[in-house]
Parts: C-alpha cells; sequence; structure tokens
C-alpha cells in the first residue's frame, strides 16, 4: 500500500510540475502571404506589433491581428526597433545590407542607412541614446545616432554577433554565435572589454538579461541549452535544459521567468529564476513547429512568435512553410 500511495504522491507531483505555468497558446493572429521571417517587435505604449516577413514588415494589432500597414522594400528583413521620443523605427535589411528608416505614426520611409554586411538584429538602447545593429558576416556592431541617421561608430566584435541586449549602465553584451562566446563592451567608448565562453553552450543565438541580478540568458538551440552567465565577470552561473531550434529568449522581471521559443521542438521552455544563482526549468508548453522567435509584451505578460503551417521535415535545414500560412501565435494563461 505504501508502495502504491508513493508512486501515486509521485505521479500526482509530476502531474502538478507539468502544470505550473499556466501557460498555452490562446490564439493565432493570421496574416498569410509568401516569406520567411525572424524577429518581431512591439512597439511600446501601443497596440502595434511588427513583424518581420521576407520584403516587408508586416504591422498588424497585437490583440486582433488586423493589418495595420506595411513597410515595403526590405529585402531579408531581420528585426525592427524603435526611437518613440523622434517618432522614428528602423529595420536590418540583410539582403541589402542596409537600416530602413521610417515614420512611426505614418510608416513611411523616410531614408535609408548602410550598416555592415548582413544586418541582423538591432535594437534601441535608451541608456546612449544610439541604435545598435549586429552585422553577422562583417562581424561587427554598427552603432547609428538617430539625430542624425549616421553610423557614429563599427565594433569588431571577431566573430558573427546574433543578439545584444544592454545592460542599462553603459555596457552591451553581445552574443557570437559562430564563437560559443558572449562579447562585453564599453557602450560609451565603443570598446570590446571582454570575451567569455559559453561552453558547455553552443551557437548561441538569443540573448536576455536580468539587470537586478545581473544575469544574461544565452539561449543555445543548437545542443539545447540556456547559459546563464554573469554579467559582471562572466562566470557561467548554471545551465538549464531547454528545446531544441531555439532562435530567441526573453525575461519577464516581474514574473521572474526565462523563456525560450524552440522552432524545432515546437515549444516553449519556461525557466523560472528563484535567485541570482538558482534556476529551475518550469515546463516545455506545447506551442507549434517554426516558432523559434519571441517579442514579449512587459505589461500584459503575453508572448508572440511568429510561424507557419510547415511541411514535413526532409532533415536537411529548416522545414518549408505552406505559402498563405503565415501567422503569430499568442502565448498566455
Amino acid at each position: 500500500m505504501k508502495k502504491l500511495l508513493s508512486i501515486g504522491l509521485m505521479s500526482a507531483l509530476v502531474l502538478a510540475a507539468n502544470a505550473q505555468s499556466g501557460l498555452k497558446v490562446i490564439k493565432s493572429l493570421k496574416i498569410g502571404g509568401a516569406g520567411g521571417w525572424d524577429y518581431l517587435a512591439l512597439e511600446p505604449g501601443t497596440n502595434r506589433l511588427f513583424v518581420s516577413h521576407g520584403t516587408q514588415v508586416n504591422v498588424i494589432d497585437k490583440n486582433t491581428g488586423d493589418s495595420l500597414g506595411i513597410i515595403p522594400n526590405t529585402s531579408g528583413i531581420h528585426g525592427v526597433a524603435f526611437v518613440p521620443s523622434l517618432n522614428k523605427g528602423y529595420t536590418t535589411n540583410g539582403k541589402t545590407n542596409n537600416s530602413t528608416v521610417f515614420n512611426l505614426k505614418t510608416l513611411e520611409v523616410t531614408g535609408t542607412i548602410a550598416t555592415g554586411d548582413k544586418p541582423d538584429a538591432i535594437f534601441y538602447d535608451e541608456s546612449i541614446k544610439k541604435i545598435v545593429v549586429c552585422n553577422g558576416k562583417s562581424k561587427d556592431l554598427s552603432f547609428i545616432d538617430p539625430e542624425t541617421d549616421k553610423v557614429i561608430a563599427t565594433v569588431a566584435v571577431g566573430g558573427a554577433p546574433e543578439t545584444a541586449v544592454s545592460n542599462g549602465a553603459g555596457k552591451i553584451f553581445v552574443n557570437l554565435e559562430d564563437k560559443s562566446e558572449i562579447v562585453a563592451i564599453d557602450s560609451k567608448t565603443y570598446t570590446v572589454i571582454a570575451h567569455w565562453p559559453i561552453a558547455p553552450g553552443e551557437a548561441p543565438t538569443g540573448l536576455a538579461i536580468d539587470t537586478k541580478t545581473k544575469r544574461l540568458f544565452a539561449a543555445c538551440g543548437d545542443n539545447k541549452l540556456l547559459i546563464i552567465v554573469n554579467a559582471e565577470t562572466g562566470a557561467i552561473v548554471a545551465n538549464l535544459p531547454i528545446g531544441g531550434g531555439c532562435d530567441g529568449d526573453a525575461f519577464d522581471a516581474a514574473t521572474k521567468n526565462i523563456y525560450t521559443t524552440n522552432g524545432s521542438d515546437g515549444t516553449l521552455t519556461v525557466i523560472h529564476e528563484e535567485s541570482a544563482d538558482k534556476f529551475k526549468v518550469i515546463e516545455n508548453v506545447v506551442t507549434k513547429r517554426g516558432a523559434r522567435t519571441i517579442a514579449l509584451d512587459e505589461k500584459t505578460h503575453l508572448i508572440y512568435a511568429p510561424t507557419a503551417d510547415l511541411e514535413a521535415s526532409t532533415g536537411k535545414g529548416r522545414p518549408k512553410a505552406i505559402p498563405g500560412t503565415f501567422q503569430v501565435i499568442v502565448i498566455g494563461k
């Protein structure tokens, strides 16, 4: 009887653990059309979601999925960043090696800026009031002054930069996908100050930060690990299992949860930060294959991830999307 009770108790505990986050796919915002995708971004203070899509950016209502416009001629589009105080937005166009500048209110294109080769991730660092672009092929970062729309500094990082984040206090951190390391940069002097190996992590893609605990979260989808790094010393604090094919992660400062979108597995790994040095995998939420990048709404705590219905995998590269099925899934409670 004791053995049966023990087995029953263990089963109950496992079921409870698997339901702790309460997250699930709650809806799908249909976009349609053809073409690949990469990052997506929520415009602060609005209901607009900007979704990279082949040669354009689809702008949709984050609640209804209604189309609110497009930003055209962004060949090889990867990411979007915003400077609300100047009413400007910026894209990274991987095939034309430039950034499109557009009016945030009207979505009208107002110019382009030459970047490095194959610009990828992009973000606005409020602390230095600069746009930061990761150039994968030229292996450097471009710093753009949004007041003048000029590149004012280029920082070589010694590898292919995938994603960058700021601590808001004078440092920028960037994943080097081909070197499996994180580079720390002084954002005021535009100089590299450290290279930190993150083994056993391989080919880091997503990168997020908790500025309070000073912890970096590097997602390595190739070997299914989240590497947690001390942002002051570069020391590895922990590594935890995640799903395969992750290309993005996010940290929710309110819930203390880290999320990785795992495109190959069609899951969302939820990891809870219990303290600066203690982390726990909560569960792997079933999402949809292909959903590999992420945008987190810090107010509603909803998670957005683009994907499409995919053809059967051939084992060579990413499965092809079925035309007309492009969508953004919304994950929440």
